[in-house]
């Protein structure tokens, strides 16, 4: 550990886990670039807006965990390079190159055709538990509806769905248990049957092409060679896996938000119009990606003072930006009617959400609909009850939500 770090161990606690907004008050008060230490490795904190912007943007903070060091070995283990080396972690031009050949497949006006299907899978989701009277909301609702809908636009057959939930929720949960070794075995094994599932399901598109995003990959890749058959499949991945987890992450969040603040629950069922700009505020109270992915000093470079050397790993705390209260009155409230104030919750400069639209688009039509649905709809368990990923997990979200409402 290097000296003066702040270990992890003092930071990542289960008070931290339930609330970390007073942690990221303290570090963004007195130390606004903070050095944390773990066994893995070290890394600066940020957690200003001013600065989370200027660093999101900073061309000597590099994306790319595969050049020289390789980073992405202390940060993501032995067998994250088959699936991880995508345009997430790289820089232009290769970034640019990476996302161009995505992004009109996230076209707002393509998104918005998909409308009345994830009316439909809302619907469908909701109907199953309606009669019940009861809920766990993450399971039978907030994982599967984001899931669903970014595997028909992958082209992912509808009966692998539940075995691809269960995958990627060993990764999302990971260290929820008691045992760290078994929680490295159980992702190292999830991660090695996402990338046979996934090469395996290129081969098919390769065969039997349709009308879906992987076919299109598959043949951008095949055409002229503009994307190699690893990053083919590590960009199938991160499709899948950034396409429902951070939207899985902030519905559950959202609903906590939202029952744990009965005048704004109020507010929003007397005004359902709000639910677009309910939807930015929920994410700038709470969103479920903390701290931006990683990235590694290319050089020494300076922020507030603080000398961050080459070669150190940089995590911009969005989630403390996003409470900055230069930058929003009384940031610690929920205020649906919220006026100005840019949140950062999608990220910033380049790697600014890929996926917005339908993250949108999905978030407004699903808690529209719980909250039109489930009269009387509450928490089943208190608030401080919640069973939360792990505090030093890389999203903020819960392993359950169970919740109670009347149906008659």
């Amino acid at each position: 550990m290097t000296e003066h770090a702040v270990p992890a161990s003092e930071l990542y606690t289960h008070e931290f886990a339930t609330d970390p907004y007073p942690a990221y008050a303290r570090m963004r008060d007195t130390t606004p670039v903070c050095l944390v230490g773990s066994p893995r490795f070290d890394s600066y904190l940020i957690t200003g807006m001013d600065d989370a912007k200027a660093a999101l943007t900073d061309p000597r903070l590099s994306k790319d965990l595969y050049g020289p060091g390789e980073h992405y070995l202390r940060i993501f283990g032995p067998n994250s390079a088959s699936l991880n080396k995508n345009m997430l972690n790289s820089d232009p031009p290769e970034h640019s190159r990476l996302r161009r050949l995505v992004s009109q497949a996230f076209a707002a006006r393509r998104i918005e055709a998909l409308r009345p299907r994830v009316v439909e899978i809302v619907d469908e989701l909701v109907d199953a538990f309606f009669p019940h009277g009861r809920s766990e909301l993450m399971s039978e609702f907030a994982i599967p509806l984001p899931m669903m809908v970014i595997c028909e636009l992958l082209g992912v057959p509808e009966n692998d769905h539940k075995q691809l939930i269960g995958w990627t929720e060993v990764i999302r949960k990971s260290g929820a248990s008691r045992r760290p070794e078994d929680d490295r075995a159980a992702v190292q094994q999830a991660q090695l049957r996402l990338h046979h599932y996934l090469a395996d399901l290129v081969r098919d598109k390769r065969a039997h092409p349709g009308d879906d995003i992987i076919s299109a990959l598959v043949d951008a890749c095949d055409r002229d060679g503009t994307l190699s058959e690893q990053e083919l499949v590590a960009t199938t991945f991160l499709l899948l896996f950034a396409g429902h987890q951070t939207t899985a992450d902030f519905l559950g969040n959202a609903m906590v938000a939202l029952l744990s603040n009965p005048d704004q629950l109020a507010l929003l069922r007397a005004n359902p119009e709000l639910l677009s700009s309910a939807v930015e505020e929920l994410l700038r109270f709470d969103g479920p990606l903390p701290v931006a992915s990683p990235r590694i000093a290319t050089e020494d470079v300076e922020y507030q003072g603080v000398r961050i050397p080459r070669g150190s790993i940089v995590g911009v705390v969005i989630n403390a930006a996003n409470h900055d209260p230069a930058h929003f009155a009384d940031p610690d409230k929920l205020d649906l009617c919220r006026q100005g104030g840019s949140h950062v919750g999608f990220g910033y400069g380049v790697h600014y959400c890929l996926g917005v639209s339908l993250a949108r688009m999905e978030a407004q039509i699903g808690i529209g609909a719980l909250l039109r649905r489930l009269p009387g709809l509450r928490l089943a368990v208190a608030v401080d009850e919640l069973h939360r990923l792990p505090p030093a997990s890389p999203f903020r979200g819960l392993v359950e939500l169970p919740v109670q409402f009347t149906t008659g």
